[in-house]
């Protein structure tokens, strides 16, 4: 019996700007899963490493029809370099549930402005980095035009530069990320994913990567989402000391008392901004 997709939106969502958890979801799983009833602040339906080269087009046109009768979800397109990727955005390109494009291996920056190009110039396009070759042109695909934030394709970093997966081995390129996110004007970039299950690996590895200025992690599955949901949000400490210092600092009449003020005053706004993101899509 095939299970009935439901096309629900969710009446609040994350902002993409500060979207924790992206879960990928395989194109062929499509029908089986209800993209609207996840926790995942994006669900990105996947047509690239999830579908056999045999089933490229099939998917593709399955994923279509549910952008087209209601469904809202990313998707992860095929990189620039494939036989895919031209079908894949000519397909999608003006479909009302597509929220924006994953773009795998991206190495370049004219990757990126290609595919915002072809998208009609207004979709919004997560370039994914998993290349030696993409950690060193992170900077110029972070200012490239179209890019909207970067992710880190970690699975295919470590087997393209053999290095362990490990957090010493993987804080170079994670912090690259970073750095390349702040000097293109873009959001926190979005770790790579938990291969590994289990709550106390999710949440060491998150807590990782948040420490590093990431933002964002792919899940593999819907277990992980909460995990990572909880980790990248402001804990309740950190709300309460946010709000604590902009109330000394409204009641002193907002008068800079010395050089921590400023600092200090940029990271209560921060958190009380994200806090109220995320209570508000519950």
């Amino acid at each position: 019996m095939t299970m009935q997709l439901d096309t629900t939106p969710r009446a609040t969502r994350v902002p993409p700007e500060v979207a924790r958890s992206w879960l990928l979801l395989s194109a062929a799983r499509l029908a089986a899963m209800a993209v609207a009833g996840s926790s995942a602040d994006a669900v990105v339906i996947d047509l690239e490493d999830a579908i056999d080269a045999s089933r490229k087009e099939v998917e593709r046109e399955r994923v279509a029809r549910f952008l087209e009768s209601g469904g809202e979800a990313w998707v992860r397109v095929n990189d620039r370099t494939s036989a895919f990727w031209s079908g894949d955005v000519e397909r999608l390109r003006g479909l009302p549930g597509l929220l924006g494009v994953v773009l795998a291996k991206t190495e370049e920056a004219a990757h990126v402005t290609e595919t915002a190009e072809r998208l009609g110039g207004s979709t919004p396009v997560v370039a994914l980095i998993e290349s030696a070759l993409g950690i060193e042109n992170a900077a110029l695909i972070a200012r490239a035009p179209g890019a909207f934030r970067l992710a880190f394709g970690s699975g295919d970093y470590r087997r393209d530069t053999g290095v362990a997966n490990s957090e010493a081995a993987l804080a170079y390129p994670r912090s690259r990320l970073v750095v390349a996110s702040r000097v293109g004007g873009l959001p926190g970039p979005i770790d790579g994913p938990s291969v590994v299950d289990g709550a106390p690996i999710v949440t060491e590895q998150s807590r990782s990567a948040a420490a590093l200025g990431l933002t964002g992690r792919l899940c593999l599955r819907e277990t992980q989402v909460g995990i990572v949901n909880e980790v990248m949000a402001p804990s309740a400490e950190d709300v309460s000391w946010a709000a604590g210092f902009l109330g000394e600092f409204e009641e002193a009449g907002g008068v800079v008392r010395d050089g921590s003020d400023l600092p200090r005053l940029g990271r209560a706004e921060k958190i009380l901004r994200l806090d109220r993101a995320f209570s508000a899509a519950g």
